[in-house]
C-alpha cells in the first residue's frame, strides 16, 4: 500500500511539473501603447549618447549586434524582446535609430529589466 502510494505520488509530481516551470517560465504581461526613441543601449548608458548627431554611430553600432532599445518618453528603457528562441530584434528597430517611434506590444517586468514583445511599429508623429 505504502509503495503504491508513493508511486503515485511521485507520478503526480512528474505531471504537474511542466505546469509549474510553464507558469515560471513567463511572467504575464500587459497590452500597451508607448512612444520613445530607439536608441542603441551601450553607448546611451554608458555615455549618455543620443539623438540626430548620434544617428550614424548607434546605425553602426546596431549592425555589429549592440541591441536597439526603446527610451520610453517617461525615461525607463524597454528591452525588445520575441517569444520565439533566436529571434533577435534589432532589425525590427533598425530603420528607426535615433528616432521617434510608436510601439504596441506585450510589456513585461522580468528580474528589473522592462521589456516589450513588439506587435507593431511605426514612425511617431
Amino acid at each position: 500500500m505504502l509503495k503504491r502510494f508513493s508511486t503515485m505520488a511521485a507520478l503526480l509530481a512528474l505531471c504537474a511539473l511542466p505546469l509549474r516551470l510553464a507558469a515560471q517560465a513567463a511572467p504575464a504581461g500587459n497590452e500597451v501603447t508607448l512612444t520613445g526613441q530607439v536608441v542603441d543601449v551601450n553607448c546611451y548608458v554608458s555615455m549618455g549618447a543620443s539623438g540626430a548627431g548620434h544617428k550614424q554611430c548607434a546605425a553602426g553600432c546596431a549592425k555589429k549586434g549592440v541591441a536597439l532599445v526603446i527610451l520610453g518618453s517617461d525615461g525607463t528603457l524597454y528591452m525588445p524582446v520575441s517569444s520565439k528562441p533566436g529571434d533577435p530584434q534589432n532589425s525590427r528597430l533598425e530603420p528607426f535609430v535615433e528616432a521617434r517611434v510608436k510601439v504596441t506590444g506585450t510589456h513585461r517586468m522580468s528580474s528589473g529589466l522592462h521589456t516589450i514583445e513588439i506587435k507593431t511599429i511605426e514612425a511617431a508623429t
